[in-house]
């Protein structure tokens, strides 16, 4: 028996819920099925488990954070941007604050806040979840309907949403079947990569894992990256690892400046007014501890020799590592251990205004499953719910 609904989203994860929610909203009977046990798995893990749920930029802002669609992405903005999600989350009682960068956070830290008050505005508007529900066959009737099949249920509905999200980290169920079901109907599916990638590298950075960095610079080739870096067991991580990835085809290797704000006059004035100090403890006025340390081996000097004693070539030798540390970069992890897919339903196969398909009326793509990637700090959250939205309303 089949059971018959307006509207039909596969996939749990923000788009998807954010589609469930307008698509009841304007009193559309609405499923959404995800295979998982709970909807929005993946968004758990975000933000280290806090859900960095958008971003409070301007429009420019916005769009400069996501590199790859933004521009596609006018439309969607011009009818739901990030200042009105903002607005969703705190008119259905969810508290939310304003960190570095724009990043904006739930007040409780915790990513299930957020799941929480889609779920529950999807319940309010009567929409209908089904989770544990795997889609394995998508096709569309002569009466112009859907069908959908699951292992033991089968459904029909005039509107068919696909939210379900990349390849990335596949045990919270991005598996890339929607994808398949672009293929299926013949819509074309980009190539599929990492991005937001955390950096595999050949630097012996056993000595600084575990390091967290603020505000440094990292640059690749001809692009500038500041934001926070984080040193690890393989490589660099953080936002400015992260958002590098993107260009690592064009380089290989990073170079970090761990002092943006100091320019190498300036560093070059400190050494010779605390002439008197050892190096080690002018260096740790100005750095980490750990990292001052490295590099003051890195340049061959004792650390505790005066600066007096250091010959100006040595004092230039670590002013330029603090300015300019290069490191080799070897690749990125793979795209299962990536934040974001890059690559997807090709944009040109898409309505930008409706993200309904230019070929097949009534199927809609929306969220990751677009070829549509964007850096760390909310910019993928604010993409996938605001696609969401927009799917969920034409």
């Amino acid at each position: 028996m089949k059971t018959n609904y307006d509207t039909i989203i596969i996939g749990g994860g923000p788009s998807g819920m954010m589609a469930a929610v307008a698509s009841s909203f304007y009193g559309r009977k609405t499923l959404i099925l995800d295979k998982n046990k709970k909807l929005g798995k993946k968004l758990a893990m975000t933000g280290g488990g806090r859900c960095n749920v958008t971003n409070n930029g301007s429009l420019d802002d916005i769009l400069a954070g996501i590199p790859h669609g933004g521009k596609f992405l006018y439309s969607t903005f011009a009818q739901f941007d990030n200042h009105d999600i903002i607005n969703f989350f705190e008119e259905n009682d969810t508290r939310l604050k304003v960190e570095d960068h724009g990043r904006v956070f739930p007040a409780t830290d915790k990513s299930q806040t957020i799941i929480s008050a889609l779920q529950a505005k999807i319940v309010e508007l009567g929409a209908t979840i089904a989770t544990q529900s795997e889609v394995i066959s998508t096709t569309k009737t002569d009466d112009g309907n859907f069908l959908i099949k699951t292992a033991d249920r089968e459904f029909t509905c005039r509107k068919l949403i696909v939210t379900t999200g990349g390849k990335s980290y596949p045990s919270t169920g991005s598996t890339g079947y929607g994808h398949d079901i672009a293929r299926h109907f013949k819509l074309k599916v980009t190539e599929l990569s990492p991005a937001e990638s955390p950096l595999t590298t050949d630097f012996p950075h056993k000595t600084l894992q575990g390091i967290s960095l603020r505000d440094i610079t990292l640059q690749i080739g001809k692009h500038v990256i500041r934001h926070d870096l984080l040193f690890t067991h393989f490589g660099l991580s953080g936002p400015a690892a992260l958002r590098a990835s993107t260009f690592v085809k064009e380089a290989d290797w990073v170079s970090i400046d761990f002092l943006p704000d100091l320019s190498e006059a300036a560093l070059s004035a400190t050494f010779t007014n605390l002439r008197d100090k050892s190096v080690k403890n002018v260096a740790k006025s100005l750095l980490q501890e750990r990292v001052a340390e490295f590099l003051i081996t890195a340049s061959t000097i004792s650390p505790d020799a005066k600066v007096k004693q250091l010959s100006e070539k040595q004092v230039t030798s670590l002013i330029e590592k603090m300015k300019a540390f290069p490191i080799k970069v070897t690749g990125t992890m793979s795209l299962a251990k990536s934040f974001v897919t890059a690559g997807g339903v090709d944009l040109s196969e898409i309505r930008p205004k409706t993200l309904m398909s230019k070929s097949v009326d009534n199927l809609y793509f929306a969220g990751e499953v677009l070829d549509i990637n964007a850096h760390t700090g909310g910019f993928n959250i604010t993409s996938a719910l605001a696609t969401g939205w927009v799917a969920g309303i034409n």
